[in-house]
């Protein structure tokens, strides 16, 4: 009992340093001898809203067994976002994830956030303040349009201020 104890100790600490928002809850259906089977897959995000930033997905019987999952997932996964004074990013960037497809450009000072469904999240969640973002893919699948914008992060490069001198 006493390692257990200790475990959940720590993840309170761990949960302290990250916000975390629900993306999505789908119920799916698996059909066995009998009838069928419910359960729950989760899509959380978490971000300590300075640059760092989790997607994960979770399965599980109940819906918060499925977002715990997913949280624990997502801690694993964590990349770093290159912010510029501004809070938004060094400069534009497009990510695909099978039918998504999303556009991240950045703002100036003051523009504010301009972005809608799982972007907007992601982009909170990550610290990022200035930011247009636009979906260009037709999928209203939440998960997919997260991932593609995971994958524009994971992208972004930040410019040398040495190389511009040679």
């Amino acid at each position: 009992m006493k390692p257990r104890e200790r475990r959940e100790h720590k993840s309170e600490r761990e949960r302290s340093e990250f916000d975390q928002k629900v993306l999505d809850i789908r119920r799916t259906t698996r059909v066995v001898a009998g009838g069928r089977r419910f359960s729950f897959r989760a899509a959380v995000v978490i971000g300590d809203r300075k640059g760092r930033v989790g997607l994960g997905v979770g399965k599980g019987i109940d819906v918060s067994a499925a977002v715990e999952k997913a949280a624990l997932r997502a801690k694993k996964v964590v990349i770093t976002v290159p912010l510029t004074q501004a809070h938004s990013i060094p400069h534009v960037v497009e990510g695909k994830m099978s039918a998504a497809r999303v556009l991240l450009k950045p703002v100036r000072e003051g523009r504010g956030l301009v972005a809608g469904g799982p972007v907007r999240i992601i982009a909170d969640l990550a610290g990022i303040k200035n930011l247009t973002a636009k979906i260009l893919g037709r999928t209203p699948n939440k998960l997919n349009n997260a991932l593609a914008v995971m994958e524009a992060l994971k992208e972004l490069r930040v410019q040398d201020s040495n190389q511009n001198q040679v």
